[in-house]
């Protein structure tokens, strides 16, 4: 019991340490061209900087269910197995913005670590309360999933590895592959695949201007596979 409460602890203070982060920094709204040898003023794999108003509501939203987990489901069997990688997503994460302010490589490798772990905690948090259980992880897990694509995407295009449209329709490719893997082993929670179509969207919208058509089209593909992905295992319920 004194465990389960202590992780519990552990989970909302780290919650509280990720959201308050970027008030000690300059906030973050994507990696800036004169951090890269290769510059990079408007790379295609990056959203639109409205996109990242997301924050908002996953920070709020993980405060929420962090506050609820100690008054009221400090014990409870569905949240127990999740807090660990929750905890340590969180940890990373407060630490992250300064990160990627200042060493885009490091802050890349710290985001990966932290959607694994999300990811992670989201496949294992219960099923019942989701709107405070595994809702908020998922969409968390979601961003940082599509955020993990931008920082490779960013990061191949910047060190001239790649040219950055091949890194974007690379990362891109690869955020979607990935996004379809975890969505298999949870298809009803569409907490995840609705955060990485917000992402998506902020993408073809940063490659209007263009237009940057091969961009725009795998993205959109993206939201519409996503979406087909969440509505299909509730019409096959309702068909049962």
């Amino acid at each position: 019991m004194r465990a389960s409460r202590n992780r519990a602890f552990v989970v909302l203070i780290a919650t509280l340490a990720f959201a308050v982060s970027p008030l000690l920094s300059a906030g973050f709204n994507g990696f800036t061209p004169d951090q890269f040898p290769v510059v990079q003023p408007d790379p295609p794999v990056q959203p639109a900087g409205f996109a990242f108003s997301i924050w908002g509501v996953i920070y709020l939203w993980l405060i929420l269910s962090a506050g609820y987990g100690v008054l009221r489901a400090a014990d409870a069997p569905d949240w127990q197995a999740m807090r660990p990688p929750l905890a340590i997503s969180l940890i990373i994460g407060s630490f992250w913005i300064a990160a990627a302010n200042a060493a885009p490589v490091l802050a890349t490798v710290m985001i990966v670590a932290m959607a694994a772990a999300a990811i992670l905690a989201m496949l294992r948090a219960g099923h019942e309360q989701p709107w405070l259980l595994a809702r908020p992880i998922a969409v968390f897990a979601g961003w940082l999933t599509a955020a993990s694509g931008v920082a490779i995407g960013v990061l191949l295009g910047g060190y001239g590895v790649l040219s950055a449209q091949t890194a974007a329709i690379t990362c891109l490719l690869g955020v979607l592959s990935v996004a379809v893997a975890v969505q298999s082993a949870r298809p009803r929670e569409w907490g995840y695949p609705a955060a990485i179509a917000w992402a998506l969207f902020g993408v073809i919208f940063a490659n209007l201007s263009g237009p940057n058509l091969p961009v725009i089209m795998l993205a959109a593909l993206g939201i519409a596979a996503l979406l087909f992905r969440v509505v299909q295992p509730r019409t096959k319920g309702i068909s049962h």
